[in-house]
């Protein structure tokens, strides 16, 4: 069947464009479908990139990336993939009213934050007013007047990470807490547990709660809401996840289903760009290697 792709990469983020990269120096038939939802276009400056000592902004880094990829003829489709499905020894990937055929997939189609909803967000985050990756920032955070919000059972660990860079440290439930619990121990790190509060107002510069008839201003606010794992199409093919939906690979970054590959923030573990980018070597260089009874 030679209308069969050696690999289709589904998503343009550092992972899906590092392993597209890899993929086309192995010489392999390659295409990689990007519907520009990378969570890196969200990233105004990071400074933990490895090669920019001065810094990178998510959109540079992904530009930067992509001309490496089709500098060395990799082909992409702005199309969203809808559907996939296993097929005897190969893959079909429907998009846009069509199909294209492979003998593996990677799939690196990350997770989406869960945002508050608050007016102004995309400008909050690129004055650094709300910063979304404590791992990717806190640095430039350090002795701030710093507040976390989100539902406490999934923000409490997140405010205690942060006590690392602040004794200015506030955590704001977004609901009441389901107990008592996870407060008291934040009190007990030296960290203040208010009231619940709603949604922040952004003001052009920093972020204000309105916390039982006061208002509390901060100089950075992390949102810690939780994540959605772009796993869907994996999950529908009968692919293997964990509690929260990201994808669970072997030490090779393949799923549970043979010759398909998740790469990323869909995969449990820490997101990284660092790591994704390491996770596309192992993959594209696995794919290859799977690849190779097939050279001759």
């Amino acid at each position: 069947m030679t209308d069969i792709v050696d690999c289709i990469v589904v998503g343009g983020g550092p992972a899906g464009l590092t392993a597209a990269t890899y993929l086309a120096r192995y010489r392999r038939s390659i295409v990689v479908f990007d519907h520009g939802q990378s969570r890196a276009v969200w990233i105004p400056t990071s400074h933990n990139c490895p090669g920019f000592p001065d810094g990178v902004g998510g959109p540079e880094l992904l530009a930067r990336m992509r001309r490496q990829a089709t500098s060395f003829g990799v082909h992409t489709v702005d199309e969203a993939v809808e559907t996939l499905q296993r097929e005897k020894d190969h893959f079909v990937v429907g998009h846009g009213g069509g199909a294209t055929r492979a003998w593996n997939v990677i799939l690196a189609t990350g997770c989406e934050d869960v945002m508050p909803e608050m007016d102004g967000l995309k400008a909050a985050i690129e004055c650094g007013a709300m910063r979304l990756c404590a791992i990717c920032d806190a640095f430039e955070a350090i002795d701030q007047e710093i507040a976390v919000y989100g539902p406490m059972e999934h923000a409490a660990s997140h405010a205690r990470f942060l006590r690392t860079y602040s004794r200015r440290l506030v955590m704001i439930p977004s609901r009441e807490p389901r107990s008592e619990d996870a407060g008291q121990e934040l009190e007990r790190c030296g960290i203040e547990v208010t009231l619940p509060a709603g949604v922040p107002r952004f003001d052009g510069e920093r972020c204000h709660f309105d916390i039982d008839g006061n208002t509390r201003s901060f100089d950075v606010v992390y949102p810690s809401m939780g994540l959605i794992s772009r796993s869907s199409l994996a999950t529908d093919a009968g692919a293997k996840c964990d509690e929260e939906g990201a994808l669970i690979t072997d030490r090779h970054l393949m799923t549970s289903i043979e010759g398909l590959y998740a790469i990323g923030d869909v995969v449990s573990g820490l997101n990284q760009i660092s790591v994704a980018t390491g996770h596309a070597a192992i993959a594209a260089t696995a794919v290859h290697n799977r690849l190779q009874p097939n050279a001759c």
